[in-house]
């Protein structure tokens, strides 16, 4: 009753372990792949009573049982043809056993599941699966190839025939070499099995089968010529007929396979008409076999060797580039190891792997893969996990081979780095000398200072070993911190005591650096003493957030750089045109203090280059000359 009351929609039925499963899929064809959104699992409905599943193990068992016995018929057919006595002698029990198989497998294709092209869902309707069947090409040939007509001859006429008819009968039995073709088809996308293996298995296959075809049907154009003598076969064997058939066999093989490869001895060749007809064709064929192997070959052996090709390649134009161009030996030397290492890791590199993948697929292996990394950072102590989570799915993962430089010293900032795996050297320059400034390993941050602080690149870094380092993009992680006030406080707090615990060998290197940590001591005293006692409704606050010290905290992490000068923009004095570089303050009263404290005289005006009057922050931008008197 339940088989006869459930929905009519066709469902996909898969096994209860997901490890069977996808073993499962991977050796199925394409045609058998589930639909889109098909729900699927334990609690899935079973096919229909007496309904085999195209993909369940014990089907899939039979078929390749039946790849066993198809390799026989492709052997037997010919043969039969060419040899008739074993047709209806010592062959003929075996025939008649191989085709009762294939006779039991037209019987339960009536009750196999198909996979319905326009809604790609297992199709479990009786009728329909015979409808389907019947209605196709497979059913009469199937049939055709699996009856057994000499036995079906012997049981109405009453004794055995042995006319050529049935020998050209049984060929319909190649017909199922499709089956070993379906075979090859889905071992080739089994990722279990080797595709080097699986393709020159089926290249030997198909040249077995040419030579084999080919000897059995000259041996039979040489039993049917009128003058045995005149024959390819009969000048080199007297009474060839009434020999063994397996020495006919072995000469129709030989000449076969030197044709084939075309050594052509010359001790067996074309004594007819007939035969040189045969001949012609077969060579013709075998001009289109030798390319189709010699293709698939030299596929198989390039594609093993691609990579190697192209890491030669590139590593010859790169001692090509830094020749032509004079380059110092230790920067091509950091260039031929970058590209080594980017072959060596090829599998290992995030982009490359990942490029093809759906975000939503790459943002959870980048979860599982870094999440704890960057939420250990001394930068994102503390921070919300929704924050954590959206900056990992933007980062990028790159491997760096030893003694590379990631940073140069004085260049732009872009991003910052943490360190997944490996060590660098953080080291500058002084009068041309390099120095060993301190040394960074596992989930520690650099290019952070420059980034936040949009100064030029402190320092130079180098990696010690082969490291592997996440990068952010300044521009992304501004973006993101923009609805995450309360985060901004703590990242805030994090980097002003990250400042706080430098070592003095950094400070000494960043002359600024003391000064710009003491205005944000002073700006930010309260904040420090008071982040533990913060409410998170102290942030929602809407348009007057604006003031809050929580915004401003933040925004001073990435400040304004201006330039001010204590005099009218129209007065001619000695220091017009150099000022004093300062970072903008949170108001005009702290701008107008900040001039008061470098000039050492209190101003109330202030002006742009041009003379117009500064009367809202917001509008002045980097780099800008103020005025103030």
């Amino acid at each position: 009753m339940a088989a006869e009351t459930r929905s009519p929609v066709p469902l996909l039925y898969r096994r209860r372990s997901s490890g069977e499963i996808m073993r499962n899929m991977a050796s199925v064809s394409s045609s058998l792949l589930p639909a889109f959104g098909t729900v699927v699992g334990d609690g899935s409905p079973l096919l229909r009573s007496y309904i085999i599943a195209p993909y369940d193990r014990r089907y899939r068992w039979w078929q390749a049982f039946l790849v066993i016995l198809v390799i026989y018929s492709a052997w037997s057919s010919p043969f039969e043809l060419a040899f008739k006595d074993v047709a209806t002698g010592s062959l003929l029990p075996v025939d008649l056993v191989v085709d009762a198989f294939f006779a039991i497998d037209i019987i339960l294709t009536f009750f196999v599941a198909y996979l319905d092209k326009s809604t790609y869902l297992l199709v479990d309707d009786h009728k329909q699966i015979a409808v389907r069947y019947v209605t196709h090409l497979w059913f009469p040939m199937d049939l055709a190839s699996t009856l057994p007509s000499q036995t079906i001859y012997r049981i109405f006429a009453g004794e055995m025939h042995h006319g050529e008819v049935f020998g050209f009968l049984n060929l319909l039995r190649l017909w199922r070499l499709r089956r070993v073709s379906e075979l090859f088809s889905r071992l080739e996308k089994d990722t279990r099995f080797s595709y080097f293996w699986t393709r020159y298995c089926k290249l030997i296959a198909v040249t077995l089968f040419a030579v084999h075809s080919a000897a059995c049907f000259y041996f039979w154009l040489a039993i049917h010529h009128k003058i045995p003598e005149q024959t390819w076969i009969g000048a080199q064997v007297d009474n060839f007929e009434n020999r063994s058939i397996w020495l006919g066999y072995t000469y129709a093989m030989y000449w076969s396979i030197v044709t084939l490869t075309t050594t052509g001895y010359g001790d067996l060749y074309s004594k007819n008409t007939g035969e040189k007809v045969f001949n012609i064709f077969y060579m013709l064929f075998n001009i289109g076999l030798t390319a189709y192997l010699i293709g698939n070959m030299t596929n198989l052996i390039v594609h093993s060797a691609i990579k190697t090709f192209a890491m030669r390649d590139a590593i010859n134009e790169v001692l090509r580039y830094a020749s032509k161009n004079r380059l110092p030996e230790g920067l091509k030397e950091q260039m031929l190891a970058h590209m080594q290492l980017k072959f060596k890791t090829a599998e290992l590199q995030q982009e490359e792997v990942l490029e093809d993948l759906p975000k939503a697929i790459r943002s959870s292996i980048a979860q599982h893969l870094f999440h704890k990394t960057i939420e250990n950072t001394y930068l994102f102590r503390d921070v919300s996990d929704d924050l954590i989570s959206q900056l990992v799915s933007e980062i990028k993962a790159e491997y760096f081979p030893p003694k590379v430089e990631i940073i140069l010293q004085n260049e732009i900032p872009t991003d910052f780095y943490v360190i997944a795996s490996g060590a660098v050297d953080v080291v500058t320059q002084k009068n041309g000398i390099e120095q060993f400034v301190t040394k960074l390993s596992s989930k520690e941050m650099f290019g952070d200072i420059g980034v936040i602080f949009n100064i030029p690149q402190p320092f130079t870094v180098r990696t010690r070993r082969l490291s592997q380092v996440i990068r952010i993009s300044h521009h992304s992680f501004k973006d993101m911190m923009q609805p995450h006030n309360e985060d901004g406080q703590k990242i805030l707090r994090n980097f002003i005591l990250y400042l706080k615990g430098l070592q003095k060998e950094v400070l000494d290197e960043i002359p600024f650096l003391s000064d710009m940590l003491g205005d944000l001591n002073n700006e930010h005293s309260g904040l420090l003493d008071q982040s533990q006692e913060i409410e998170p409704s102290n942030y929602d606050q809407g348009e007057n957030a604006q003031g809050s010290h929580v915004d401003s905290a933040f925004q001073s992490a990435y400040p304004i750089r201006l330039v001010i000068h204590g005099h009218h923009p129209d007065l001619e004095t000695e220091d017009k045109g150099t000022g004093k570089l300062i970072h903008l303050p949170e108001s005009m009263e702290g701008l107008l203090m900040l001039a008061e404290k470098k000039f050492g005289k209190k101003g109330d005006i202030v002006l742009m280059e041009d003379g117009s009057q500064v009367e809202d922050l917001d509008a002045l931008r980097e780099n800008d000359h103020l005025y103030i008197f």
